[in-house]
């Protein structure tokens, strides 16, 4: 089941047991994140709090934090199906490009010519009330402040939405907004983000401000598209589509040139200066700690529009696993094909919770020849923000990668650190902590897959410990002999 919006999201998980509406009244400030982690951490529903205190804006969160929620939030039986999907577009190119971007590129071009690609109207939910002037005031939403030493209430389930200055195009970003009073936000644009491009791009031109629309609410598949880490040409709005397999509605917004999802609860409209910045952070982040005050630009709202009886989605993220774990494993499984097509003997991949995506990575691969481990551990740091892995580890095909009780066995097992571990300087993640400089250091790869002779191994593989089928099916056939049967 796809979904045209939050609302239909919410009837949805409720009809299934998956919602549960709190009418106490809660406080933004931090008791909403130690009620929501706690039910994050025990497996537990979506919330939706329609009695925070000072407002009348209900508050939904933790509507992504389990595998059942992502796959019912973009309407599949299984993430792999997506991977699938994606898998038979890309056999339908003849003779695709070379280069994981190229290709990525190619796909999007692929799937905005059909049916998918966003759909224009001229009246929209979202633009139901029209706030501005003395009207806009971001307070009128009930934004959370998340730990306890956050500088101050935080926007966390944005769509940023900017354009390119030269082409034209539209990017959607998922990036945190500081709210430092009722008409300013930071913007925090990590390095490596089309956001944080856009704006270099901006500044390096005869312009003297970016305009920004965004979008908090919308369908289930539209919010995560922001979260995707695609090319700067590729239109998450189409893949949103891709994935909704329906068109999303498209509105220009009321005093920036931008369209805004048509669905969404609420937009924020404004624009971001040349020059202007201002020191953003603490933020209690996604590494499991607090990332640090820096300087990012500011966040001019001019306009506000919303629904009428709009619903605030929010989030919140931390020692994992947070919401985002389950966001990021779509992007794992979407991004598999595409990972195959330039490295074919890659079988599965794992980017597990406890890693937050970029700190580790765990590749199985059907190996065939020496050196393959480390040519795999090469090429993966070579496509686009792959190059931000920490730590890439290699198993051989018959490791379950989903299995880390399994990968650390087979890892600790079959490495000599002397010979298996490869260590190079490149680009990390703004959010690093580990390395002495920021966005600059060390990475780790470890080959930790059987080893060949011509890779300096001389002695003979131990065969694994496994029971003979025969004395298997034995056991099955009299399993109930055994008084057994209900274990």
């Amino acid at each position: 089941m796809n979904f045209k919006n939050i609302r239909e999201y919410i009837t949805f998980l409720e009809s299934h047991g998956d919602l549960i509406r709190i009418q106490s009244e809660v406080d933004w400030d931090l008791e909403i994140t130690e009620i929501a982690d706690r039910i994050v951490k025990s497996g537990g529903p979506a919330l939706l709090f329609e009695n925070v205190i000072g407002y009348d804006v209900p508050l939904l969160i933790n509507m992504f934090s389990s595998d059942d929620r992502m796959k019912r939030a973009l309407g599949v039986n299984s993430l792999d199906d997506l991977a699938d999907r994606i898998h038979r577009l890309l056999q339908m190119m003849q003779g695709p490009p070379d280069g994981l971007i190229n290709r990525l590129k190619a796909l999007g071009q692929l799937i905005h010519l059909g049916s998918f690609q966003p759909k224009t109207v001229n009246n929209a939910p979202c633009q139901d009330v029209v706030l501005s002037g003395d009207q806009v005031d971001l307070f009128k939403f009930p934004i959370i402040r998340c730990w306890p030493e956050d500088a101050g209430r935080y926007i966390t389930l944005p769509l940023v939405i900017t354009k390119d200055p030269v082409s034209g195009v539209q990017n959607y970003g998922m990036y945190r907004m500081q709210v430092y009073d009722s008409t300013t936000t930071g913007m925090h644009w990590q390095t490596h983000k089309v956001g944080a491009h856009h704006y270099r791009m901006m500044q390096e031109g005869q312009s003297d401000r970016l305009e920004v629309a965004v979008a908090l609410g919308g369908d289930p598949a539209t919010i995560w598209s922001g979260s995707a880490p695609l090319p700067p040409d590729i239109d998450e709005m189409a893949i949103s589509g891709f994935i909704r397999e329906e068109g999303v509605e498209m509105v220009r917004a009321k005093t920036v040139d931008l369209m805004v999802p048509a669905q969404s609860e609420i937009i924020l409209e404004g624009y971001v200066t040349k020059g202007e910045s201002r020191s953003e952070g603490p933020f209690g982040d996604h590494t499991g700690y607090y990332s640090m005050p820096d300087e990012y630009p500011v966040f001019h709202v001019t306009t506000i529009t919303h629904r009428h009886d709009p619903i605030y989605p929010t989030t919140f993220v931390g020692r994992p696993p947070t919401e985002d774990h389950w966001m990021g494993k779509v992007t794992e499984r979407m991004f598999l094909p595409m990972i195959k097509l330039i490295l074919p003997e890659v079988l599965d991949i794992n980017m597990p919770a406890e890693g937050i995506f970029h700190n580790l990575v765990i590749v199985s691969i059907k190996k065939e020849y020496p050196g393959q481990a480390r040519k795999v551990i090469y090429g993966l740091w070579g496509m686009g923000l792959m190059s931000l892995s920490k730590t890439i580890i290699v198993v051989d095909g018959s490791v379950n990668v989903q299995n880390l009780s399994e990968v650390t066995w087979r890892v600790t097992a079959n490495i000599n650190p002397g010979q298996d571990l490869i260590i190079v300087d490149g680009p990390l993640d703004d959010l690093d902590i580990g390395s002495p400089t920021p966005k600059f250091g060390s990475k780790l790869g470890i080959d930790a897959t059987q080893k060949f002779p011509e890779e300096g191994y001389n002695r003979a593989w131990p065969p694994d410990i496994e029971m003979s089928s025969e004395v298997k099916a034995l056991v099955d056939r009299r399993w109930s002999e055994y008084g057994l049967e209900n274990h």
